[in-house]
């Protein structure tokens, strides 16, 4: 078993320089399925709503089939149990994504918090936190939570 996060990142390729575009690749899709885990578990009563949310916002930000996402939802949930920051993450989205890449999973966050209906104030202090570590303007992270409580309550109501 691993002893530290930074251990388990290294394994990844986060902190290696030789790593292979699959590794790198699988670095950045383990970094953004924890922090939106990270979101789900953010409130105490996180239930079905918010991992789903989680997985829609994975497959359709990667593309991957069901057995690589269950795979990838494990993995970050292990890796979020021993989080103590979300700097490791958020270095590794600031190193391979652009500026609207990360205003789309700012909203990805949203929408993930507002998936039972109401974001509470645990998952608005995790994404503002990301939102912070990613360099997303004040703007940017507003702009990502109108839209997303918009397009939550239109999907809530059957009309996305």
């Amino acid at each position: 078993m691993l002893k530290t996060l930074h251990e388990f990142l290294d394994t990844l390729g986060f902190a290696s320089a030789e790593a292979t575009e699959a590794e790198r690749l699988h670095a950045v899709q383990l970094a953004t399925a924890v922090l939106l885990v990270e979101v789900a578990h953010a409130k105490p009563q996180a239930g079905d709503a918010e991992r789903q949310a989680v997985a829609r916002a994975l497959y359709e930000r990667f593309s991957l089939q069901a057995a690589d996402l269950e795979l990838l939802l494990k993995q970050a949930d292990a890796a979020a149990r021993t989080a103590y920051d979300f700097q490791h993450f958020t270095s590794a989205l600031n190193e391979h994504w652009t500026q609207p890449q990360k205003i789309s999973f700012v909203e990805a966050l949203w929408r993930v918090a507002y998936a039972d209906g109401h974001a509470g104030v645990e998952e608005q202090h995790v994404i503002n936190k990301v939102a912070g570590l990613l360099y997303v303007t004040h703007g940017e992270y507003i702009a990502g939570k109108m839209y997303a409580q918009e397009a939550v309550a239109q999907s809530r109501c059957g009309m996305a």
